[in-house]
Parts: structure tokens; C-alpha cells; sequence
């Protein structure tokens, strides 16, 4: 029998509404530590053992994040994690969205509410509250590179003096984001924060060979999963609950195995080429007359309201291929627990430079699953080819290395365990919250000394 703790995070992760709690509850729990004022010493348990938190020196600091926009999308929940985990430790934090409809919407709505009960104030866009608040604060936390275009539209002629303690986190791999209007400022803020060495590369090249400017000091600072997410991958029986509702809704037994690629679909992530390569790998299988269980491919990600172009080419593709029994769409939705619970491997196919980071990636191997990722960006830094994983090229010449991937891990259930075990293991020890919050300490804590010095000389 579920325990009460296994019944409230099932709940959590069915309910649509409630997505976005599922991924800030860790932080909401530690915000009843606004009711005293900071007296408190905060701590966090790890492992049997009471520990400070690496962000106990930003108590009573006054601290501004800026995101273009606030949604369920990752780079606004990173930064309301962050939000989060400093007001845990009694710093004065203000959000602002630099880009926000006229109209507020239901998702908006509830994210503004939940920041407001954590005790985040939130602040309009423009105004002269907004420019005596960021002024008068102690850290400034631009969140990706449209961020940018807030501080002249808003800031004016105190852009100077706001510069030298700005954190620039950027999470952006995409060449649009390259234009002077956003970044022109990015020489020089007290620094830049980015969630892989791939990316910051990217960076540093690009802003010097396209926009003639130069990157500031640099921080690679890893994600982590959250302890929301590791309670449900750690607990058996919320797995294995979850497990059977998903895999009886998309018609799945127990036995098959289920390949899943889980992102918002594009052309960037791949979805198409890795129904081909889902495609090819059939072909091989019943070309080579290998016995394997019944295969499933689930796309979580998709649109069914919006018709765009490429949700009809691959729904297109799968009927002209007969695959309507073993592919499954699922409408986009950040409750990913359950699909992660349900899957035998995720597939991470993000094409061009890759992803940023990839967090997906890191939620799938804290569920012990095996890896099938494309050799770019952020995920190349997670991923052991041959360990955690298996990586494959970006493009369509990687079509049939994925196709041979998924053959080689469908034949073989002991080393999908293995993998996935490989998995967990580096998962617990580099990509856990704790590890992401002591990375964020460190950066933290020396760009707030660069700007006392600024503001001393």
C-alpha cells in the first residue's frame, strides 16, 4: 500500500494544473522560513546530516531577477528555483518580467501567486519602482539573453551603474539570439552564468567573431534535479504505480519496450529524424530476424490544437509507415514523472549545436534510464557514451547510428539496466540540487565581491 508521501506526489504529477508545483515545491516548502524574519538558520539535510546552506551569506541581501517572460518553460522555472532557494535563506528577492502580456493569463496568474506566498515580490516591467529597486540592489540576475533589451528600455541612464552587479544567466544555443540589440551590454556586467562548457564556448566565439565584443568572466554552472523529482525516481512503488497508468493509457504492456523522446516539438528537437531512425530500427530488427519484445516510440511534446506543419508531417509519416500501434503523441505538459516512470529509454535528439544542457537528460538517469543522445552541446557533458548512454551525430546522417542504438539496446534488457544504473550513480554524484545550489553559491558570492569593488573604486 502507497504511503500518504507516495499518494500526494502521484497527485502532483497527474494534475496539469499543478505541473508547475511539482517543480517548485522544494523551494515553496522551505518558504514558511519568511515567517521569522531569517532568524532561523537555514540547513539542509543531506544524507542523515544537517549541513548549512552554501547560500546562507545572501541572507538580507536585496536581490533582482529580471526574466523576458514568466512561463512553465525552463529558463523562467530555473530562475524561479532560484528565487526560491534564496528566499529559503532569508534574502529579499523581487522578480520582474520584462515581457508580459496586457492581459494575464492562468499560468501566469498561478506562478505570480506562488512567488507571492514565498514571499518574492513581484514588480511591473516599468516604472520608477523597478528602476529604484534595481538600483538600490545588491545582485541583478538577467535571465537569457532577450533579458537584455530591459535595461535600456526601462533602466535609461542608470544602465552604467546597475552594470557591474549584473549576473547574466544565459541558457540559449540558437544563432537568433546573437544580435547587439539583446547583448550589447554583456562586456560588461560582472559576469556570465551558462549550464554547459559547450555553450559557453559557443559564446565566447560567437560574440567575438559575429558582434565584435567580448564575453565577461564566465561561469559553467551544471543543473540539478530537484528533490521533488528524486523522491518520486527513488521511491519503488510511486514508479510502479505511475508505470502501469501510463503504459495502460497508451495501450503498452508491461513487457514492451517504450523508446520516448519528451520536448516541446520542433525541427530543433528532432522529433522527425528520430521516427525515422524508430522506423529504420524496425526494419533492422525484422531484416536481421531478431527476437525482441513488442517496440513502442511516445513523443511527449506535441501540440494537438496547433496543426503546425511538422506535427502534420509526422503524424503523416507514421500512417504512411503503418506505425499508428507503436508511436504515441502526448500533448506537451511538464508532469515528465510519469512518462519517466513508464519509458525503457529516453531518446534526446536536439539537433544543429544541441541543447544548452538538456535537463530532461538528468531527470531521465535519476529514473535509472539509459540515454540514446546526439553528440552536441550540454548533453555530451552529461552523457557517457557507452556508460550512462549512447550518442549519435546530429542531422540526418544520424539517423542510422540511432536506428542501430535503439536495436542494440532493445535486444539487450542487462544493458539498459546497467546503463541506467551507470546512470543514477552520476546523476547523485553531479546533478542533484544540492550540487547545483553549491555551484550557484560560489558564483554568486564572487560576483557580489567584484561589484562591492566596483562600487569602491
Amino acid at each position: 500500500m502507497a504511503k500518504p508521501k507516495n499518494l500526494l506526489l502521484l497527485l502532483l504529477v497527474f494534475s496539469v494544473s499543478t505541473a508547475a508545483v511539482f517543480f517548485v515545491r522544494t523551494a515553496l516548502d522551505s518558504c514558511d522560513s519568511r515567517r521569522d524574519d531569517g532568524l532561523r538558520q537555514p540547513v539542509a539535510k543531506e544524507s542523515g546530516l544537517e549541513r548549512k546552506s552554501p547560500l546562507a551569506f545572501m541572507r538580507s541581501k536585496k536581490v533582482v531577477l529580471v526574466s523576458h517572460e514568466l512561463s512553465l518553460s525552463g529558463g523562467p522555472l530555473l530562475l524561479m528555483e532560484l528565487a526560491f532557494l534564496l528566499r529559503s535563506v532569508g534574502t529579499q528577492v523581487v522578480w520582474i518580467t520584462s515581457q508580459k502580456a496586457a492581459q494575464m493569463d492562468e499560468v501566469t496568474y498561478s506562478l505570480e501567486h506562488k512567488m507571492f506566498d514565498c514571499g518574492v515580490q513581484v514588480l511591473p516591467a516599468n516604472g520608477q519602482e523597478a528602476v529604484n529597486t534595481t538600483v538600490e540592489a545588491d545582485l541583478v540576475v538577467l535571465n537569457t539573453a532577450v533579458a537584455g533589451k530591459w535595461l535600456d528600455a526601462v533602466l535609461k541612464e542608470h544602465v552604467p551603474e546597475v552594470l557591474p552587479k549584473i549576473l547574466w544567466w544565459i541558457h540559449e544555443m540558437r544563432g537568433h539570439y546573437f544580435k547587439l540589440e539583446f547583448v550589447k551590454h554583456l562586456p560588461f556586467v560582472a559576469g556570465a552564468m551558462i549550464d554547459s562548457h559547450t555553450t559557453a564556448e559557443y559564446w565566447k566565439n560567437r560574440t567575438h567573431e559575429r558582434l565584435g565584443i567580448q564575453m565577461p568572466q564566465t561561469f559553467v554552472v551544471h543543473l540539478g534535479n530537484s528533490k521533488e523529482l528524486m523522491e518520486v525516481a527513488d521511491d519503488s512503488v510511486a514508479r510502479r504505480v505511475l508505470r502501469e497508468h501510463i503504459r495502460e493509457s497508451l495501450g503498452v504492456r508491461n513487457e514492451d519496450i517504450l523508446f520516448a523522446i519528451i520536448n516541446s516539438v520542433s525541427r530543433g528537437k528532432g522529433q522527425d529524424l528520430f521516427l525515422h531512425s524508430f522506423y529504420e530500427s524496425l526494419r533492422l530488427i525484422k531484416q536481421q530476424k531478431l527476437q525482441v519484445p513488442s517496440m513502442h516510440a511516445v513523443v511527449v511534446g506535441s501540440d494537438m490544437n496547433a496543426h503546425t506543419k511538422l506535427e502534420t508531417e509526422l503524424r503523416d509519416f507514421v500512417a504512411s509507415k503503418g506505425l499508428q500501434d507503436r508511436v504515441h503523441f502526448v500533448n506537451k505538459t511538464l508532469a515528465v514523472a510519469p512518462y519517466l516512470a513508464a519509458i525503457d529509454v529516453l531518446v534526446q535528439n536536439s539537433q544543429a549545436r544541441g541543447e544548452c544542457f538538456g535537463r530532461i537528460t538528468i531527470e531521465a538517469m535519476a529514473f535509472q534510464l539509459p540515454v540514446l543522445g546526439t553528440a552536441a552541446g550540454g548533453t555530451t557533458e552529461i552523457v557517457v557514451d557507452g556508460s550512462t548512454g549512447l550518442l549519435h551525430p546530429a542531422g540526418k546522417e544520424g539517423v542510422p547510428p540511432l536506428a542501430k542504438n535503439i536495436v542494440k539496446l532493445a535486444t539487450n534488457g542487462q544493458q539498459r539496466l546497467a546503463m541506467g544504473r551507470k546512470g543514477y550513480e552520476r546523476v547523485k554524484e553531479q546533478f542533484m540540487e544540492h550540487h547545483m545550489a553549491d555551484r550557484i553559491a560560489a558564483v554568486l558570492k564572487e560576483v557580489i565581491e567584484k561589484s562591492k569593488g566596483s562600487s569602491r573604486s
